[in-house]
């Protein structure tokens, strides 16, 4: 497979016969090949990971599509006549293609994807991310930690060729506690940051910060088409 970053927490996954594209928010679609399909993917309805103008694109393209979002999503949102499958937190799902989806309960808003397909296991974590914030109270920054803990521990045991973590630079000295807990308790070859409000020098400060990842951290900014796992 391949990944492309797209902007933000926005990627594209592409098998040998379907595109994954995840929480697209604003940026440009490389040229797409009209006989695969488009499954979409948004974790919540944040105008950061939702833009109902994925819809307007990928039909101007001449692509067939469905979608998979977040039951937040206002059905107004969305055109008519989509197929879409509404994604509730700790459920599971097959799509038509195959593809399975199993979802996490967000920290923030919606849900967090685990995606398997033919030959890969993708996980994009929306807003699910220990949002740890100076100045809270600390019983409601403990409560968060440990509700995001809990949310990762529920991926030990599955293996992931790609994953999409945020790295928030605005939590300052806890950018990194999602992240560094995801690492250390699931396994996944290629890491993507991702939700770093166009501030990519944090990626460089989290590997220069914790080097023993480096190996499997990813420079999102150079995602694209970087293949990740096994091509079909």
């Amino acid at each position: 497979m391949q990944v492309t970053y797209i902007d933000h927490s926005g990627f594209m996954v592409e098998s040998g016969s379907c595109y994954y594209i995840f929480d697209y928010y604003k940026g440009e679609l490389p040229k797409l090949d009209k006989d695969k399909e488009v499954i979409v993917f948004c974790s919540h309805f944040h105008q950061d990971h939702f833009n109902p103008q994925i819809f307007q694109i990928l039909k101007d393209m001449g692509l067939n599509y469905q979608a998979v979002l977040a039951k937040d999503i206002n059905k107004r949102k969305y055109p008519t006549g989509v197929k879409i499958t509404t994604a509730y937190h700790d459920e599971s799902y097959t799509l038509d293609n195959g593809t399975q989806v199993s979802t996490l309960l967000s920290t923030d808003s919606g849900v967090a994807f685990i995606v398997k397909t033919k030959d890969s296991t993708i996980y994009h974590a929306g807003d699910l991310n220990d949002w740890y914030w100076e100045g809270e109270p600390d019983a409601d920054n403990r409560q968060m930690t440990s509700r995001y803990r809990a949310e990762i521990d529920k991926l030990k045991g599955i293996h992931f060729d790609a994953a999409f973590v945020p790295l928030d630079p605005r939590q300052e000295d806890h950018y990194a506690d999602g992240m560094i807990y995801f690492l250390e308790n699931v396994e996944c070859e290629a890491v993507f940051p991702m939700h770093y409000w166009d501030d990519p020098k944090v990626i460089d400060r989290f590997i220069a910060e914790y080097p023993k990842y480096k190996s499997r951290i990813r420079n999102t900014e150079l995602a694209k088409g970087e293949k990740c796992g096994h091509t079909e």
